[in-house]
Parts: C-alpha cells; sequence; structure tokens
C-alpha cells in the first residue's frame, strides 16, 4: 500500500507541472546544454525532442515540482550522454556552429578584418573543442546565452559560487588551449621558414 501512495505522490506531482511551458521557457538554454554534450549542431533537434517526450511521458518522475529547471538539466545531460553512446562516435560540431558566426556583407565591410576575426573564432572552436564538455557547457551558457552567475546556477542547481569556480576554470583551461595553439603554430611557422 505504501508503494501504491508514492507512486500516487509521484503522479501527482508530475500533473501539477505543465510541461509544454516549462519546455518552451527553458527551451533555449537545454538545447546549449544538449550542444554542449553532444557536439552536433544538426543532433540538437533530436535530443531535445527525446528530452520532451521523457519529460512529458515522466519515466523518471519529478518529485519536486520547484526544481523543474534542475529535473530538466540532469534529464537534458542524460538524454545527451545516451544519444552520444548510441551514435558511438563524436562527430565535428564547431563548423556548422561557425556559419551562423560569418558577418554579412554591409558598407564599410573590411575583408581583412573579418579574415582577422574568422581566424579568431576559428582558434576559439578549436579550442573548445579539445575542452570537456562541462566547460563548454558553462561557457556556453555564459557567453553564448549571455545569462548571469545567478542564472546558471538556478538552472543547473548549484551554487553560484560553484558558477564562479567553474568558470574561471573553464576560462583558464580555453587560454591554455588557445596558447598552446599558437605556440604550435608558431614552431611550425619557424620551421617552415628554414625549410
Amino acid at each position: 500500500m505504501g508503494m501504491d501512495d508514492a507512486d500516487h505522490t509521484r503522479a501527482t506531482v508530475s500533473a501539477s507541472v505543465d510541461w509544454a511551458e516549462a519546455l518552451r521557457q527553458r527551451e533555449r538554454w537545454l538545447r546549449a546544454v544538449i550542444f554542449a554534450r553532444v557536439r552536433e549542431a544538426q543532433a540538437v533537434d533530436d535530443v531535445f525532442q527525446e528530452v520532451a517526450l521523457a519529460a512529458v511521458e515522466q519515466k523518471a518522475p519529478i518529485q519536486d515540482p520547484a526544481k523543474v529547471s534542475q529535473w530538466l538539466y540532469r534529464l537534458a545531460v542524460l538524454t545527451s550522454l545516451m544519444f552520444r553512446r548510441r551514435q558511438g562516435r563524436r562527430r565535428k560540431w564547431i563548423r556548422r556552429y561557425a556559419e551562423d558566426l560569418r558577418p554579412h556583407t554591409r558598407d564599410g565591410y573590411d575583408p581583412l578584418a573579418w579574415l582577422i576575426s574568422s581566424e579568431r573564432r576559428e582558434a576559439v572552436r578549436q579550442a573548445l573543442d579539445r575542452l570537456p564538455a562541462k566547460d563548454v557547457e558553462i561557457l556556453l551558457l555564459k557567453y553564448g546565452q549571455d545569462w548571469r552567475y545567478e542564472e546558471i546556477a538556478e538552472h543547473l542547481g548549484i551554487s553560484t559560487s560553484a558558477v564562479q569556480t567553474r568558470l574561471f576554470r573553464a576560462r583558464q583551461r580555453l587560454r591554455r588551449e588557445l596558447d598552446q595553439m599558437a605556440h604550435a603554430d608558431s614552431i611550425g611557422n619557424e620551421s617552415g621558414h628554414h625549410t
């Protein structure tokens, strides 16, 4: 009888959440979380649909409706990891992401400035591709979504100080990767001149 009561309570809690609205409100940042995990731009829609379906079907019911964001975050991470496991390999996602960032031609367009900014973006994309998914995720939420520390903390279910620490470490790792890439390029250029 206790088990029936627990099942009834879970069903009542799940029924009290408007999942269509909850997903609509959180779709943008959930997509950023998924993108950071699967690293395939074309797969984000599929994984988000799986998250939405799992939320509606409630195979792992939510216990506290006040924690919908944290529950959806964990569900998005788990679904993303399962997607990657099914795929069996990791494909490059940054190239497609770059297409969205390419500046459009307009008056005052400076091809040299575009080339320099394009090279910088490519270096950042390559460096991001070398970082752990958690680092990419927090960098995308902070700089891609332009979220405050408090927003990230609330959605990930961690403290603001934990967000600051993770973000600080992610930026350090990104800088190290960029420095290593720049150093490797300069060595490559020097050896090319001597040959």
